[in-house]
């Protein structure tokens, strides 16, 4: 099994991945990690998006919708402060930072409960429709030898050859031979190794990718170590060496 095959898809057992006590090593430096070889990644859950997010804390400069029902002064578009804080009517500062919008919620309810109204109902949302980490949740990370690694929104259905050009394409070092899709499904990570070059030839389907997927585009040592002989060779034996 090497690196030049077209398309090899490894499940990783989960143990491997978890048992080191220092973190899990590069795969490629994991000597006779147990694999198991089929035909395709498997598809994550709405499940394993879910367990990807994390709680949406509160944090500086965060737009909030606070809404008190059936008072409308008291229904606002919030900008939190450099520490995560605001101030609201008839209570005053409202400590946000590192809350959830629940916890806030309670807090500006309980201020409020029989000093002000009776019996409030207080809702907290981020004013954005989708908050900073859920969104992240919905991208695909690009790394490697791409020319703008980031993380970039899953819409509609995208593939392998489709988040690498949403990444800027390949760089002149780019292994095409050697790109990696790292997933986790059903608690159990599994990491795909694709021959992109035949993928854009047509001699294989273009993978799709999902939401929390990462993809490595893997780097052409010896492209690099043709480079630095062009750099260090006469202009006039440079012919030479590209008919070698």
């Amino acid at each position: 099994m090497t690196l030049s095959s077209p398309i090899i898809p490894l499940a990783l057992v989960a143990a491997v991945l978890t048992g080191c006590s220092g973190g899990p090593p590069p795969v490629a430096s994991t000597p006779n990690a147990p694999v198991t070889k089929i035909d395709q990644l498997p598809v994550p859950t709405a499940r394993d998006v879910v367990r990807s997010t994390r709680t949406a804390l509160i944090g500086p400069f965060n737009e909030l919708r606070v809404e008190v029902f059936n008072v409308p002064e008291m229904q606002q578009d919030i900008l939190t402060d450099g520490e995560g804080n605001f101030s609201f009517p008839l209570i005053g500062s409202v400590q946000a930072a590192g809350k959830t919008p629940a916890e806030v919620s309670n807090d500006i309810r309980s201020r409020l409960s029989g000093r002000f109204v009776r019996d409030p109902k207080v809702t907290v949302n981020f004013k954005s429709s989708v908050n900073p980490l859920v969104q992240q949740a919905m991208s695909v990370t690009v790394d490697g030898e791409v020319k703008r690694s980031g993380s970039y929104p899953i819409v509609g259905r995208v593939t392998l050859m489709r988040a690498v050009a949403l990444a800027g394409g390949t760089t002149e070092f780019a292994k095409l031979q050697d790109v990696v899709i790292f997933r986790e499904v059903d608690g159990k990570r599994f990491v795909g190794l694709y021959n992109l070059e035949a993928i854009r030839r047509g001699n294989y389907a273009d993978p799709e990718v999902f939401p929390s997927d990462v993809v490595i585009v893997g780097d052409s040592v010896e492209r690099r170590r043709l480079k630095d002989i062009f750099q260090v060779v006469p202009t006039l034996l440079a012919p030479l060496f590209y008919q070698l």
